[in-house]
């Protein structure tokens, strides 16, 4: 601390991540803090998940596995019981609704309200500041300052980078594409007003979560025309499924953790079939892994990660990241009806054809559209970050890549670590910064611990245990 006996924080990112890391400072502080929020363009709480404003788009966790605090575990579902449309609904149905994102908006801006808007017990003070953080400038007596686009700064002693998701890589032939109205390269940006006609094609650059949302948008603005989507393995989103008892996995007295990548993939494919000739889905090999993953991520050697990274996760993520059931079905109609066409192959470029667009492919024949999305997902390779602000970190040596390339290297308490391996005295970092550290780092039961671990080091307050995951299972009960 410099010049102040109140500890300022400032968080870079207003998403959920941010938020909840400012709730929970306010919660577990027994001292005085300005925390100061900086966010662009979104209200606090609602990134790109829960900024939607579309009612279509749903969680892909049911609702009893989506309270924000990993202490609270029926949070969520009790706030839901607030709401009219929600207060007579069965208690087994409610906790198995997949409700939709906006309303997950709605449950963390009332957080924020509650928790936030005034000054907590012990007097911490929380202030949210528009605008876009382009830099932190250490001082020579101690803290920093976190220096905004336009000018202005704000005092720090501790900052902590809760930046979300990266845009989508750029792709081959995109920079002739500038400023054609076909093309998308932020599928999170507004593209409902580019639809072309009935007749007309829309092609989706990748088959994940993101691309299933603009599937669904399509759908419920009632747009006929044909889409086309496309990735490396042409493999859409799985659906949740009704689960059955399974204790064979992890077999007893067996620790996943120290079996190297071989011998588990062996043993998780040796359970699927298993699980198959039972007639039961192997995803749910998948969910058993889950109190495991983060362990056996970090035993992994380097090596063992990237061979996993190209041979193995993109299995995996269909299998670990579903659906609701009502999206998959919805999906599955839209390949039934001719209206939705999934191809495997890879993108070898974009070509401006006009008022259409080229796409390239190795392994199928070439697609021309009117409309192309970039629904690659997001960039991955951290010393690539077109960030400007992580850009900027790395140059002035506050932060370094992991050793996957894939965030920053942190301590297990998410301080940053810097290049001679010391921990940083000013950053710390969260979120999907921490893939390369921990794998599983995007969803919200990953990260309503990582928001409580953050503030727990902010405050010095007794680490909590960790959160129990095995009781999460994401198959419906």
């Amino acid at each position: 601390m410099t010049g102040t006996s109140t500890q300022r924080t400032v968080i870079i990112g207003g998403g959920y991540s941010g938020l909840m890391t400012a709730v929970n400072i306010a919660r577990l502080s027994k001292n005085p803090m300005q925390v100061s929020v900086i966010n662009t363009g979104r209200p606090a709480g609602r990134g790109v998940a829960y900024g939607t404003r579309r009612p279509e788009h749903l969680l892909n966790v049911a609702a009893r596995n989506m309270s924000a605090f990993p202490d609270l575990p029926d949070h969520f579902v009790q706030w839901l019981r607030t709401r009219s449309d929600f207060d007579r609904m069965p208690d087994q149905e409610l906790k198995e609704r997949f409700i939709p994102r906006m309303i997950f908006g709605d449950y963390l801006k009332s957080l924020g309200h509650h928790y936030l808007s005034t000054p907590s017990m012990a007097g911490v003070t929380t202030t949210f500041v528009e605008g876009e953080a382009v830099g932190v400038r250490p001082l020579t007596g101690g803290g920093a300052e976190v220096q905004l686009a336009d000018g202005r700064s704000v005092g720090a002693d501790r900052v902590v980078l809760a930046c979300g998701n990266e845009a989508p890589a750029p792709l081959p032939g995109v920079d002739a594409l500038t400023g054609h109205a076909g093309w998308v390269a932020n599928p999170w940006e507004a593209w409902h007003d580019k639809l072309p006609g009935d007749d007309g094609t829309i092609i989706l650059l990748g088959t994940g979560l993101t691309t299933v949302d603009a599937i669904i948008t399509l759908r419920a603005l009632g747009w006929l025309g044909r889409i086309h989507a496309v990735s490396r393995h042409g493999w859409l989103p799985e659906s949740h499924f009704r689960g059955r008892e399974y204790t064979d996995f992890p077999p007893a007295g067996v620790k996943v953790e120290e079996l190297g990548l071989k011998r588990l993939r062996a043993l998780m494919e040796e359970h699927c079939q298993k699980l198959r000739e039972m007639g039961a889905n192997p995803a749910i090999v998948v969910d058993k892994m889950r109190p495991h993953t983060q362990h056996v991520w970090s035993a992994f050697t380097v090596e063992e990660r990237l061979e996993f990274a190209r041979r193995d996760a993109a299995r995996w993520n269909i299998l670990r990241h579903r659906i609701a059931p009502e999206i998959h079905a919805q999906v599955t109609n839209a390949q039934l009806m001719g209206q939705l066409q999934v191809h495997a192959a890879t993108i070898q470029g974009l070509e401006p054809e006009g008022d259409r667009i080229r796409v390239v492919l190795d392994g199928a024949e070439d697609l021309h559209g009117d409309l192309v999305i970039n629904a690659t997902g997001p960039q991955t390779r951290f010393s690539a970050t077109r960030s400007g602000l992580l850009q900027r970190l790395m140059a002035d040596g506050l932060i370094v890549p992991d050793e996957m390339d894939m965030g920053v290297r942190v301590a297990p308490d998410h301080t940053a670590l810097l290049a001679d391996g010391q921990r940083s005295p000013l950053l710390l970092a969260m979120g999907p910064l921490l893939r390369g550290t921990l794998w599983e780092t995007i969803a919200v039961p990953e990260l309503r611990g990582q928001a409580r671990r953050v503030a727990e080091t902010l405050t010095d307050a007794p680490v909590a245990p960790a959160e129990d995951l095995s009781a999460l299972v994401e198959f419906i009960i």
